[in-house]
């Protein structure tokens, strides 16, 4: 357990994950209560669904590269400040709206867009901001944890709503999950910036979001990663749409039943972000493969459930791995990044992965209403397959490794040149690059002043 939670050692990151906890529980509870609304005000459609969460996240197409170029430029908590404090007006201004019971569907198309606009800046800098609360050799362990302080919302926040949502009705569950999102705009502020590990910036050396997509196009661990969540990100990840709309349509389910549908998703997911706190290095590019593989497989049987104990049986190990994922594929994206490049780069992932839900939901939602719900998900499993797969022939392509079938057993055998970056990777714990570039502002006048040692200002690997 010391293992697992060794980030919560440091204050300032105590102070981010209770911050962020404390909100995502509410925005979980928000959401939930927001698409049963929608379906409410709809009449049951899915297409409007997906539109809603269509508007959530077309901000997240438009602006996140922008927002990573300030957080490259920028101090990264004051612009968190900003974003939270932002969303929690937005968010004040619906429960007002819906607590006076004159809302339509219009207004909840309104405010998600003015939701997703402050989640467009917020979340890829909230992302390379973790790298600036924990020295490198917790990096691994602090991402981990906040996909786990990510998945424990997801769990508490839908159930919550749906006991609430039957107990107080709509208007109660989106003034409690208000009060609850303004939580991080106190934590960050009371964080202490003289311990951040910040890395130094590059006088004069602007931060242009094209130099960003270079840097990325010429490294090839970091494009296939990038490539791949573009296609799962789009299509596999659309369970907000799915899951509101199977429980109500397929299985007439009331709410508090549909928080539980989306409860199981959650705690498999839980099991995937805790499965990653151990990790201390930079995670292999099959690893990251083989978890989307089997994404896709588990999705595609969700797809075909025959009822609502299968299908939640089913979301459990669906979880797993979707959160196995997407953390495999952010650490590794996040660990091999030059740290002036960071926050670009993660805006980058954060568009691809994020920022195509629009198309996704879209689709999925226009699907759904012409084909059946059911269809939409199991045909989102078996694209996310797809991709896995054309990722790894991609990889064994580019890298000289082959795959050997020897009667049911398949062997990976691995080229010179691959086993060497393998083996790089893990001595240097995925961030040699800028192992020697983090310094505390309080430690680095010191550091000219006395000799480096191992236990001295710079955070070694």
């Amino acid at each position: 357990m010391s293992a697992i939670f060794r980030s919560l050692q440091v204050p300032n990151y105590r102070l981010f994950a209770g911050g962020q906890l404390v909100k995502l529980i509410g925005v979980w509870m928000m959401f939930t209560a927001q698409d049963w609304l929608v379906l409410e005000l709809s009449d049951n459609s899915p297409s409007a669904l997906g539109m809603v969460t269509a508007l959530q996240f077309v901000p997240v197409m438009l602006l996140t590269l922008v927002s990573g170029r300030l957080a490259d430029r920028y101090d990264k908590r004051k612009l968190l400040v900003a974003a939270n404090a932002a969303f929690a007006v937005f968010a004040v201004a619906f429960a007002v709206l819906i607590t006076a019971g004159v809302v339509e569907l219009w207004h909840v198309y309104v405010f998600a867009l003015l939701l997703g606009i402050a989640n467009a800046v917020e979340t890829p800098v909230r992302q390379s901001f973790v790298s600036e609360l924990v020295e490198l050799r917790l990096l691994p362990n602090a991402l981990a944890l906040s996909a786990a302080t990510f998945n424990m919302a997801r769990i508490s926040g839908p159930a919550l709503a749906g006991v609430l949502l039957a107990v107080l009705s709509t208007p109660g569950v989106f003034l409690i999950s208000t009060v609850l999102a303004i939580a991080p705009v106190f934590t960050y502020i009371r964080m202490r910036p003289a311990d951040l590990y910040r890395s130094p910036r590059k006088k004069g050396a602007p931060a242009r979001v094209i130099d960003g997509l270079r840097y990325v196009g010429k490294r090839h661990d970091l494009l296939l990663p990038i490539v791949m969540m573009a296609a799962i990100g789009m299509i596999g990840f659309n369970f907000p749409v799915t899951l509101a709309a199977l429980a109500k349509i397929d299985f007439n389910a009331g709410p508090s039943t549909f928080g539980l549908l989306t409860t199981c998703l959650a705690i498999g997911s839980l099991g995937g972000a805790l499965a990653g706190t151990r990790r201390r290095a930079r995670p292999g590019v099959y690893r990251v493969i083989g978890a989307a593989l089997l994404f896709g497989v588990f999705e595609f049987f969700v797809g075909f459930s025959p009822n609502f104990v299968t299908a939640a049986l089913l979301l459990i190990p669906t979880g797993f791995f979707s959160i196995y994922l997407a953390q495999g594929a952010n650490h590794r994206v996040q660990m091999g990044v030059d740290p002036e490049f960071r926050g670009r780069v993660m805006a980058l992932y954060v568009l691809v992965f994020l920022g195509t839900t629009p198309i996704g939901a879209t689709l999925s939602g226009w699907w759904g209403e012409r084909f059946g719900v059911p269809s939409s998900i199991w045909a989102a499993g078996l694209v996310s397959f797809v991709a896995a797969v054309g990722a790894l022939v991609w990889q064994l392509r580019a890298s000289g490794d082959r795959l050997e079938f020897r009667g049911r057993r398949v062997r990976l055998v691995q080229s010179e040149s691959s086993l060497e970056a393998s083996a790089s990777e893990g001595l240097h714990d995925g961030g040699g690059a800028e192992a020697d570039s983090v310094i505390r502002p309080r430690q680095r006048a010191r550091a000219h002043a006395e000799p480096s040692t191992p236990s001295g200002p710079v955070a070694r690997v």
